[in-house]
Protein backbone atom coordinates (compact mmCIF):
# COMPACT_ATOMS: atom_id res chain seq x y z
CA UNK A 1 0.00 0.00 0.00
CA UNK A 2 1.05 3.40 -0.78
CA UNK A 3 -0.34 7.08 0.71
CA UNK A 4 0.82 10.55 0.73
CA UNK A 5 1.77 12.88 3.87
CA UNK A 6 -0.73 15.33 3.23
CA UNK A 7 -1.05 18.49 5.13
CA UNK A 8 -3.50 18.62 8.24
CA UNK A 9 -4.13 21.84 9.90
CA UNK A 10 -1.07 23.10 11.35
CA UNK A 11 0.29 19.42 11.15
CA UNK A 12 0.82 16.59 8.49
CA UNK A 13 -0.80 13.16 8.70
CA UNK A 14 -1.34 10.02 6.11
CA UNK A 15 -4.43 8.27 5.14
CA UNK A 16 -5.05 4.68 5.67
CA UNK A 17 -7.92 2.74 4.20
CA UNK A 18 -10.54 0.92 6.45
CA UNK A 19 -9.27 -2.62 5.23
CA UNK A 20 -6.22 -1.98 5.97
CA UNK A 21 -7.07 -0.55 9.55
CA UNK A 22 -9.34 -4.10 10.36
CA UNK A 23 -6.37 -5.86 9.21
CA UNK A 24 -4.12 -4.98 11.01
CA UNK A 25 -6.61 -4.75 14.39
CA UNK A 26 -6.92 -0.50 14.86
CA UNK A 27 -10.03 1.37 14.59
CA UNK A 28 -10.67 5.29 14.19
CA UNK A 29 -9.21 7.47 17.34
CA UNK A 30 -6.90 4.07 18.26
CA UNK A 31 -3.42 5.78 19.46
CA UNK A 32 -0.11 4.52 17.99
CA UNK A 33 3.80 4.74 19.81
CA UNK A 34 5.56 6.26 16.62
CA UNK A 35 9.39 4.86 16.63
CA UNK A 36 12.07 6.02 13.88
CA UNK A 37 14.49 2.75 13.65
CA UNK A 38 17.46 3.08 10.75
CA UNK A 39 15.28 5.41 9.09
CA UNK A 40 11.92 3.80 8.90
CA UNK A 41 8.61 4.85 10.61
CA UNK A 42 7.29 2.18 12.92
CA UNK A 43 3.75 2.30 14.00
CA UNK A 44 2.53 -0.17 16.93
CA UNK A 45 -0.49 0.13 18.75
CA UNK A 46 -0.45 1.54 22.07
CA UNK A 47 -1.23 -0.25 25.38
CA UNK A 48 -4.81 0.48 25.93
CA UNK A 49 -6.58 -0.81 29.11
CA UNK A 50 -9.98 -2.84 28.68
CA UNK A 51 -12.87 -3.04 31.31
CA UNK A 52 -14.04 -6.08 33.07
CA UNK A 53 -16.92 -6.59 30.33
CA UNK A 54 -14.53 -6.02 27.08
CA UNK A 55 -12.43 -8.74 28.69
CA UNK A 56 -15.00 -10.78 29.57
CA UNK A 57 -15.65 -10.67 25.88
CA UNK A 58 -13.26 -12.62 25.02
CA UNK A 59 -15.16 -15.85 26.75
CA UNK A 60 -18.38 -15.28 25.36
CA UNK A 61 -19.52 -12.69 27.81
CA UNK A 62 -19.63 -14.65 30.82
CA UNK A 63 -18.16 -13.79 33.56
CA UNK A 64 -18.56 -16.85 35.85
CA UNK A 65 -18.21 -14.91 39.29
CA UNK A 66 -20.09 -17.29 40.98
CA UNK A 67 -18.36 -20.45 40.22
CA UNK A 68 -16.28 -21.99 43.06
CA UNK A 69 -12.07 -21.98 42.24
CA UNK A 70 -9.38 -24.13 43.31
CA UNK A 71 -6.67 -23.53 45.30
CA UNK A 72 -3.55 -24.12 46.01
CA UNK A 73 -2.06 -25.01 49.36
CA UNK A 74 -0.52 -22.09 51.35
CA UNK A 75 3.22 -20.78 50.18
CA UNK A 76 4.03 -18.66 52.53
CA UNK A 77 2.88 -17.52 55.79
CA UNK A 78 -0.66 -16.45 54.52
CA UNK A 79 -3.14 -18.12 56.99
CA UNK A 80 -6.41 -19.45 55.71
Amino acid sequence: MQTQVKQWGNGTGIRLTKEFLRQAGLGVDDTLNVELVNGRIILTPAFRHRSLRQRAADYDGQLHLSEEMEREAPVGSEVW
